[in-house]
C-alpha cells in the first residue's frame, strides 16, 4: 500500500560526510600524531571545509554556489550542535560553545584564503593554535601537516565547480 521511500540525500550532506571522512583518516591520529578529540576533530573539518568554501567562493557571481555555501555551512554546525548534545552539553553550554565555534571557523577560513602565502613559521603557529599533539607535544615543526594540507588545497583549486557541487571530493594524500 506505502511505498517504501528513502529521503533524497543531499548534495551538501554528500560533502559534509566526505569531509568527515577525510578529517576522520587515520593519518592525522597516526603519522600526524594529533589528539584524537572532538575538539581536533571539529577543526579539521573546518579546515577541510574552509579550503573548498575558498574554491566555492572564486564563483560567488552565481547564485547556486552561494546557496551550496549556505547550505553548506548550515548543515555543518547542526551536526556539531547535535553531536555535543549527545555527548551530553546542556543548552547554555552549547550556545556558548557554537557562538566560539563560529568565530573559530571564521578565522580559519580567512587563514586559509592566504594559506599559499603564508610562511612556515605562520603555518606552525596556526596549526598549533587550532590542532593539539598527543601528549601535549609542542606543535613547532608540522612539516607533514603543512603538506598535507598543501596538497589539499591544490587539489581543491583543481576541482571543477560542479563536482564541489556534487559533492564529490575523492582527495588521497600519499
Amino acid at each position: 500500500m506505502f511505498k517504501n521511500k528513502t529521503p533524497k540525500v543531499s548534495k551538501e550532506n554528500i560533502l559534509y560526510n566526505n569531509i568527515l571522512s577525510l578529517s576522520r583518516n587515520k593519518l592525522f591520529y597516526t603519522k600526524l600524531q594529533l589528539s584524537d578529540t572532538f575538539q581536533n576533530r571539529i577543526n579539521l573539518i573546518f579546515i577541510h571545509m574552509s579550503f573548498l568554501f575558498v574554491k566555492i567562493k572564486q564563483n560567488t557571481n552565481k547564485d547556486i554556489y552561494k546557496d551550496f555555501y549556505q547550505n553548506t555551512f548550515d548543515i555543518i554546525f547542526k551536526q556539531i550542535e547535535l553531536n555535543m548534545r549527545e555527548v551530553g552539553y546542556g543548552d547554555v553550554s552549547v550556545n556558548k560553545k557554537m557562538k566560539l565555534l563560529v568565530k573559530s571557523f571564521y578565522n580559519i577560513l580567512l587563514y586559509c584564503e592566504n594559506f599559499d602565502y603564508k610562511k612556515i613559521e605562520a603555518n606552525n603557529h596556526f596549526f598549533s593554535k587550532y590542532l593539539e599533539k598527543n601528549n601535549k607535544q609542542i606543535m613547532a615543526n608540522n612539516e607533514d601537516l603543512i603538506n598535507y594540507f598543501h596538497k589539499f588545497q591544490s587539489f581543491c583549486f583543481d576541482l571543477k565547480p560542479n563536482s564541489v557541487l556534487k559533492g564529490e571530493i575523492n582527495f588521497k594524500y600519499i
